[in-house]
């Protein structure tokens, strides 16, 4: 290649790299960094499943807004030795509004359990799992921010709901209560392992 087009080309690419990082930066653009993990951990997969629907399938209607709502059975595998406790968020990125609508923020879940059963209580503080705390989800206060609500989404279009399950390799000393963004920042540090499961919804 010649000079000239050697140093327009380096110029073209960087211009780009630079345009679209500006882009994910800017207000409304979806791109989340995931939770950083450790430094010298690789990141494991861990598997997550439900016995209630497949991965990238419809959720019943039982464990949306307009049946029970209540949540769906979970189960996983492939921890790393080292997870201390576990958090799991899901979320709606199709929902219209600027960011993801958030449908359940639950953490310190203990290591030693291979799942959630279905219709977690919608108690901050819980006995089943033992020692697991709630969150806030995207619903307005006092009126069912805490615990897992399901998909009731506008009519018209397949929306996708991301359970996403971390392995932590610490235990946290957050409190009750937080929204998605906070126990991100929480828990970015810790994180040895991730997994996810896709259900689907539409009205």
């Amino acid at each position: 290649m010649k000079p000239f087009k050697r140093a327009w080309w380096s110029l073209f690419r960087t211009t780009l790299a630079a345009a679209v990082g500006g882009l994910v930066g800017l207000p409304g653009c979806r791109a989340e960094a995931p939770p950083a993990k450790p430094k010298g951990e690789t990141r494991m997969s861990i598997r997550l499943t439900s016995s209630a629907f497949a991965n990238g399938q419809p959720i019943p209607k039982k464990y949306t807004g307009e049946g029970a709502d209540v949540s769906p059975p979970l189960a996983w595998s492939n921890l790393p030795e080292a997870t201390k406790e576990l958090a799991l968020i899901c979320d709606d990125p199709d929902a219209p509004t600027p960011e993801p609508w958030v449908h359940w923020v639950i953490y310190k879940i203990p290591a030693s359990l291979a799942g959630l059963p279905e219709g977690v209580a919608r108690d901050v503080r819980l006995k089943n799992p033992p020692g697991a705390l709630q969150g806030q989800n995207s619903w307005p206060k006092g009126k069912g921010n805490i615990g897992y609500r399901g998909p009731m989404p506008p009519p018209g279009g397949t929306h996708h709901y991301h359970f996403k399950l971390y392995a932590l390799e610490a235990h946290l000393s957050a409190d009750s209560g937080l929204d998605k963004k906070a126990l991100l920042l929480e828990i970015q540090e810790h994180v040895l392992a991730a997994g996810e499961l896709v259900g689907t919804y539409e009205r």
